[in-house]
């Protein structure tokens, strides 16, 4: 990473002005969470709960002040078994909506992204490729659009608008584009590589997601962690250590995690190269306001403290924001397995927007920006929450609603659709993706069996 091209970090220049920034996030995200639309259904340790309380229209709402001590449980490890899907999925919504099967088949969809003409791109991780689907009737046709990536997760259309001339591709360690016009099936060339190395390593959490400002000039990528909470420190001698905290700023990080747990930034071509914003431990979906170019992110949080902490959250990311990963969590909450690694960074640590029951893994994100569904979700946030496996009785395995209102989340977050869970110990569907279509329904993909689900409103209601 060129250390000197990086963005302003908290340690950085004037203290006075990072205690400033950070009281700044900080108000900010107590802000956020004063703005709700209306009182969450459930709070406080009620929150925290697990899968059986999910239905379409409840709410949750977690503030630090709700957290745990770390370990007030212990750690575990509850994977979910993928059993095969009902034959009548019984996936409940909200009233007025109703849920048909768009695609099946698919290997390991992950993100979806929908090119200006409706035509579905999905990143098929695991085999290696981005197919397009496209519409066609009760059926979809699919089509690979490029093949032989290295597990390829971030898509995007570029320049922003009715005619791109490029998708971009995120891919552990680069950035490649392929060149495009609106309706091929197939790229139109071979791909190039924009941004060929994105991190000192690949190792670890290895999705990259991508996202364009509305005007085109600046593309941002996210690139997790290598290691849970930077543990790689446990092996260092305490001169080491030493000579680590003289030499390095909040932000940065060693090893395997060099240039790790970041937003970065870069200009179209790949150049421009900079660090935007530091210590989220695994920004998975990332995606850009249209209306103020903010960009945001859903973070998993790190594993091994409990079942309850610390949440996941889905944030606006600040430039040159803290967000603490990995010697704090949520502002000054130290994580004990970094105890009195940093007290200089206590009080720089920016709050997040909205709390996530821990390990619930928030994936994609998108705005919706569709006219189909009621004008209350106009500018709302939807999120794919994967599913936990490091909480002893399960969260996740749905898709969640965030109310924002001008812009800025309220801080409490709504079930949306539900049903993924078979048994105490079993699920069919592992959300990852969320996509607004074409005509303003909601596609929602999941890699446990290989489905993409569309959701569409008219008032009435029905299920699959």
């Amino acid at each position: 990473m060129d250390r000197h091209r990086t963005a302003a970090r908290p340690g950085q220049g004037s203290r006075g002005i990072a205690i400033r920034r950070a009281a700044w996030c900080a108000v900010a995200g107590l802000c956020a969470w004063g703005l709700a639309a209306r009182a969450a259904d459930l709070v406080g340790s009620a929150a925290f709960g697990d899968w059986r309380a999910d239905r379409p229209g409840l709410s949750r709402r977690i503030t630090p002040a709700d957290l745990p001590p770390p370990y007030a449980t212990g750690s575990a490890v509850a994977v979910a078994r993928i059993a095969a899907p009902p034959k009548q999925p019984a996936l409940a919504l909200p009233p007025g909506f109703s849920v048909t099967l768009f695609a099946r088949h698919l290997a390991g969809p992950r993100a979806l992204k929908v090119a200006p003409n409706g035509d579905v791109f999905v990143a098929e991780s695991r085999a290696g490729r981005v197919v397009v689907l496209r519409s066609a009737g009760a059926a979809a046709e699919t089509a690979t659009f490029a093949a032989g990536l290295d597990s390829p997760f971030g898509i995007a259309f570029y320049p922003p608008g009715p005619a791109p001339q490029f998708v971009y591709v995120g891919t552990p360690q680069a950035i490649v584009r392929f060149p495009y016009r609106v309706g091929d099936l197939r790229a139109r060339g071979p791909g190039r590589t924009v941004v060929p190395r994105l991190a000192e390593s690949g190792a670890g959490h290895w999705t990259r997601d991508i996202a364009f400002t509305p005007d085109g000039k600046r593309m941002f990528v996210s690139v997790g962690s290598a290691t849970n909470d930077g543990e790689t420190t446990a092996r260092w001698s305490a001169p080491r250590i030493a000579e680590w905290r003289r030499s390095h700023a909040a932000g940065e990080a060693w090893g395997e995690d060099a240039g790790r747990a970041v937003v970065l930034e870069f200009d179209p071509e790949g150049g421009g190269r900079r660090v935007f914003a530091t210590g989220l431990r695994n920004c998975i979906g990332l995606a850009v306001d249209a209306r103020s170019g903010t960009p945001w992110c859903t973070v998993n949080e790190r594993d091994g403290l409990g079942d309850d902490l610390p949440p996941d959250y889905v944030t606006r990311v600040r430039q040159g924001a803290f967000y603490g990963w990995p010697w704090f969590y949520l502002g000054g909450h130290e994580d004990p397995r970094h105890r009195g690694e940093r007290p200089d960074l206590a009080g720089e640590v920016a709050l997040p927007d909205v709390l996530i029951q821990a390990h619930s893994a928030p994936m994609q994100m998108c705005f919706y920006d569709g006219d189909m569904f009621p004008a209350a979700y106009r500018g709302n946030v939807f999120v794919a929450l994967h599913g936990s496996w490091n909480r002893h009785r399960r969260t996740g395995y749905k898709v969640v609603r965030i109310p924002v209102r001008d812009g800025v989340p309220g801080g409490e977050y709504e079930d949306f659709m539900t049903g993924f869970v078979t048994a105490e110990d079993g699920v069919w569907g592992r959300p990852v993706g969320v996509a607004v279509a074409a005509d303003g329904a909601l596609l929602v993909g999941e890699d446990g069996s290989g489905t993409i689900w569309r959701i569409s409103y008219d008032g009435r209601g029905s299920r699959p």
